[in-house]
């Protein structure tokens, strides 16, 4: 198999790591999903748009075997390793916890780790930091990095970029991108961040309980049921541009190209 970052320059797809196949997912006895199919390969970013009420959050759990399918199946690469970033993690106010304590909630992180990671989402300051005093911003990115910290082949971001305004979203969009290019890990993106998200993805899937169009994202925003479903003037206000892979990201963002890094 070629290496993650010739994968990434030629976009070709690497390894299956999740897939999909005829999905159909009721959510509290109604349905939310219906005969979907859909993979994510190592190497690559997918995502998932759609209105609210699609089923992008439900077809995500059931990737991640956290809620059962009603038909069809889904298959993950054998040992896969997962980061998971959910739409919601509510901290309580009252109870002191600090960046270096939340990293290892679920299981042990050493500091070292734990600094290393924050270090790669740009919140290496962080790290005895209290997590009710974060920004949106920082927040999301102390998230990603506990995601990382389980050296993950497979990225899953439920609105990674909530309560966070839009120059921070884009920021925090090319962060992703550079996570992908270093560590050569698919990514599946959910977000209503159409004006950025678009941009960052290698393949976009518009979802409406069942899949509506995909593609690249230049193809999506100027397919019909995009239309239909966003509003006609929704792809002319995005100002999409087509990420080619002649380059690499450095992870503070800049574009190193022919052994020059770019601001």
């Amino acid at each position: 198999m070629p290496a993650a970052s010739e994968v990434a320059k030629s976009g070709a797809p690497g390894q299956v790591l999740v897939a999909a196949e005829g999905v159909s997912i009721a959510f509290r006895g109604k349905p939310a999903v219906e005969n979907v199919a859909i993979a994510v390969h190592a190497s690559e970013i997918v995502t998932l748009i759609g209105p609210n009420g699609a089923g992008k959050t439900t077809l995500a759990r059931a990737l991640l075997g956290l809620a059962p399918v009603l038909a069809g199946r889904v298959t993950r690469k054998p040992g896969l390793r997962i980061g998971y970033v959910p739409q919601r993690f509510p901290i309580d106010r009252i109870i002191p916890l600090s960046v270096r304590r939340f990293m290892s909630l679920s299981e042990a992180v050493p500091r070292e780790r734990a600094a290393a990671c924050l270090a790669e989402t740009g919140a290496e300051r962080l790290i005895d930091a209290q997590m009710c005093e974060l920004s949106g911003g920082e927040f999301q990115r102390v998230l990603l990095a506990r995601a990382l910290a389980r050296d993950p082949q497979l990225l899953v971001l439920d609105e990674p970029a909530q309560a966070v305004d839009f120059a921070g979203a884009a920021q925090l969009y090319e962060l992703i991108t550079a996570i992908r290019d270093k560590r050569g890990c698919g990514i599946l993106l959910i977000s209503h961040d159409l004006h950025v998200v678009l941009g960052a993805s290698d393949r976009v899937i518009c979802l409406n309980r069942h899949v509506c169009c995909e593609g690249r994202p230049g193809t999506v925003a100027g397919h019909p049921e995009y239309a239909r479903l966003f509003g006609p003037k929704a792809a002319a206000s995005l100002g999409i541009y087509e990420h080619h892979h002649d380059h690499t990201h450095t992870l503070s963002r800049d574009v190193a190209c022919d052994g020059h890094s770019h601001g």
